[in-house]
């Protein structure tokens, strides 16, 4: 999807060469691409930063729609599509930032400078975002229109008949939203507002943002008068840390305020091109030793739940003498023909980079699976440098089989290895692109052992490859062990991924971490069941509900990497400036979300679905919509011209609604067993079928070779005598789909045209 994307753009870029601009403005020119080795057409041309695209499907449209260039008419239409970048002519960017979490908001205007001012054109929004990004909305003002997003529950989905088609929203790759606006006339100002939440990168005690702002040349504005400002506001709150020293900025950022653990910075001028660096900014805190703290909040009136809100968190210090525990690792990996490829090659490297970071006392396996189960030694071997050359030679040479996914059998396996560990933490990776039958099972199978394990019982990390296997199951097996949970639909960033997994696992600094309250007090709820432990690279935030009032002094307890035992006092703060409810909503959805899968608790997914309305957060339970706003329409009800229709019985729906359009689903949902059955690969989904003018368009292209331009549903009927035994099969086809759909629209041509 993204090459035909990048594809799009560039002959996008090639048919904006037929703008023309005046003597004295430049000409909108397409940037030759790198060669392919040294990168690839679709990211040379992904977005790095908010953009907008007018879809061209006739070429002929194609023109300044101020000065037209009365160039000849170009004949054919573009299949698919061809995406011309609009011009940018103003950008704010304003980033609050709690924590680890940042909220951004961008808002721009840009300018359909591409299509004649007697046309109109569809306007697609592409919306990179940061790490961990989660999209919240997006509002789209046009002079008689304005559109935005939102998200309602399941059912009530089911009652929305307008359906978008699959390009017209939803995630061409999983970091970058795609919306597409409807029929946008030439020469119009358009003014957009994004919204999305993002996590900050921790490392050695600093907490780093990173902001897709990076735009091309070509966006700027061709008119080298009009005034370009570029303006940026950074807000940090870092809730009850204090000592924070700011690190380094990509934009020339000036302080106006500070006040202990809160700042903010302002950046504003007058450019003339837009940024060509993404926005990073970057902060560390004071202390070199571990430590935590409780923040404590009431909730807003609109939240379901009306329990007080805590969030315990915990950071590690920027102190790297902290000593690690000894491991005792085993990697469990699924073979099956699914993972052919770039999954299973990425899962090697990333293991044999993995087994290479052991030490000497370290101790590690290996666990292929797919029906059958192979082991790399019947025993665990000492992390020595032939140890791992033998493993890895081993591992090479381990190829794709066909056969059924089976995930319990080696998880049994792998835990008999680590049960009866001592002075060490034992740690069990389990990667997999597939769904299996007896998750819940497995799940409590899991916990039941777990439960009797002890001290420093073994701890399951798990890794999920695309969209077919369950995230839920793995992230609850996640949460029952201890462990942590990630994920990846892209398949460029297994390797990194994995590795980032194995490098929080191994710098684990803090272990079996209990906090004496919640053990003690049956008013207080903790989201996960079980607390995982603390890693140098990663602060650890536990977020709940609670009853009553809560306790004036909390402790953590936990061991240390030397086996001893650590106690910590939690500093508790009521906070004021902290929208605590946003803050930890995707954490609470995700957990809940989990919880509600083994469950099965409609209860539970009933939460989860008004959590993710009130806080707008994409859920399984919830659908977003595209609303449609007439202006002209609430003008002639704000003069009561109206008035007559709101009384008539007839009308079932309010002609003055916003009119909606239900998006493609955008959750991951809970796995797929019957791709996972046949072996798909991730990203091999079945392609969503087209829709039906999309079938007649392609079907006749052989036989009548003309289109036309009037008809909404894009079909013709000739008279001309000319239709074949092939066009009337077509036709049956085409109307068969339709009439399947629900939505026959279909025109005749009256006008004596031969369609040559």
């Amino acid at each position: 999807m993204a090459e035909d994307f990048a594809k799009a753009v560039e002959d996008g870029l090639k048919l904006a060469k037929r703008i023309y601009l005046g003597k004295d403005k430049a000409v909108m020119t397409a940037p030759k691409p790198p060669s392919p080795p040294v990168q690839r057409l679709a990211a040379y041309y992904l977005p790095a930063a908010p953009m907008v695209y007018a879809v061209i499907s006739d070429p002929g449209f194609v023109d300044n729609p101020d000065f037209p260039s009365y160039q000849p008419h170009v004949y054919g239409r573009c299949d698919p599509p061809a995406l011309i970048p609009l011009q940018m002519s103003g950008v704010d960017l304003e980033v609050n930032c709690y924590g680890d979490t940042a909220f951004v908001q961008i808002s721009g205007k840009w300018r359909v400078h591409c299509v004649m001012g007697s046309h109109s054109c569809d306007c697609r929004i592409a919306v990179p975002m940061g790490n961990q990004g989660s999209i919240l909305g997006v509002e789209v003002d046009l002079p008689k229109k304005s559109y935005s997003t939102e998200l309602v529950g399941l059912e009530e989905s089911k009652c929305i008949e307008k359906i978008a088609r699959p390009q017209d929203g939803g995630f061409m790759k999983p970091h970058i939203f795609m919306l597409t606006i409807p029929q946008v006339d030439g020469g119009t100002n358009i003014s957009i507002k994004l919204r999305w939440s993002q996590k900050l990168l921790y490392n050695d005690g600093q907490f780093t943002l990173t902001v897709p702002f990076s735009f091309p040349e070509y966006v700027t504005p061709a008119v080298r008068k009009i005034s370009k400002k570029e303006k940026i506001l950074l807000n940090v709150n870092s809730g009850i840390v204090t000592g924070i020293l700011c690190k380094a900025t990509s934009h020339p950022l000036k302080e106006t305020k500070r006040h202990a653990e809160k700042f903010s910075f302002l950046y504003e001028s007058e450019v003339l091109t837009w940024s060509k660096t993404d926005f990073s900014f970057s902060y560390s805190v004071s202390s070199s030793n571990m430590f935590g703290g409780v923040l404590l909040q009431s909730p807003p009136l609109y939240d379901h739940d009306q329990r007080d809100m805590f969030c315990v968190y915990l950071l590690p210090g920027s102190q790297k003498s902290t000593e690690v525990f000894k491991k005792e690792v085993v990697f469990v990996i699924d073979i099956t023909d699914s993972m052919q490829g770039r999954p299973l090659e990425a899962t090697k490297n990333a293991i044999s980079s993995a087994m290479s970071k052991l030490g000497p006392e370290d101790s590690f396996n290996i666990i292929t699976f797919s029906s059958e189960t192979s082991l790399f030694s019947t025993s665990m071997e000492l992390a020595s440098k032939e140890a791992i050359e033998r493993a890895t030679t081993w591992l090479s040479t381990k190829s794709t089989v066909e056969g059924s996914t089976c995930i319990s059998i080696p998880l049994e396996h792998a835990y008999e290895m680590l049960s009866n560990t001592s002075g060490s933490l034992p740690m069990i990776f389990l990667i997999t692109d597939g769904a299996v039958e007896d998750e819940r099972n497995i799940c409590d199978q899991m916990k039941k052992r777990l439960k009797n394990s002890g001290s420093l019982c073994p701890r399951i990390h798990t890794f999920g490859i695309g969209s077919f296997c369950n995230h839920y199951f793995l992230h609850m097996l996640a949460m029952i062990g201890r462990g942590e949970f990630d994920a990846v639909c892209d398949l460029d960033l297994i390797d990194n991924r994995i590795q980032k997994l194995f490098s929080n696992a191994f710098s684990t600094v803090l272990a079996d971490i209990t906090v004496d309250a919640f053990n003690d007090h049956e008013q207080i709820e903790v989201y996960s069941s079980c607390i995982p432990d603390l890693s140098f690279e990663s602060p650890l935030t536990i977020c709940g509900r609670y009853e009553g009032s809560f306790p004036d002094t909390l402790k953590a307890k936990g061991i240390l990497g030397d086996l001893s035992s650590f106690v910590m006092d939690l500093k508790i703060v009521r906070a004021k400036d902290i929208p605590l409810d946003r803050v930890l909503s995707r954490q609470e959805i995700d957990l809940l979300t989990a919880q509600a899968w083994l469950s099965e608790n409609k209860q539970l997914e009933q939460k989860v679905a008004q959590l993710s309305k009130v806080t707008c957060n994409i859920s399984e339970y919830t659908r977003m919509v595209l609303l449609e706003k007439n202006k002209i329409d609430k003008a002639i009800e704000s003069s009561g011209a109206q008035k007559v229709k709101k009384t008539d019985p007839h009308k079932i729906t309010d002609p003055l609604a916003p009119r909606k359009t239900l998006l493609q689903s955008l959750s991951v949902g809970f796995g797929n067993l019957t791709a996972t059955a046949e072996n798909i690969r991730p990203g091999f989904e079945q392609p969503k079928l087209p829709d039906a003018a999309e079938v007649f368009l392609k079907a006749t292209s052989n036989c009548c070779g003309w289109m036309c331009n009037r008809c909404c549903c894009m079909c013709c009927i000739q008279c001309c005598s000319k239709m074949n035994d092939q066009c009337a099969i077509v036709l049956t086809q085409i109307f068969t789909a339709l009439a399947f759909i629900g939505c026959i629209e279909c025109c005749t041509l009256c006008c004596g045209q031969d369609g040559q």
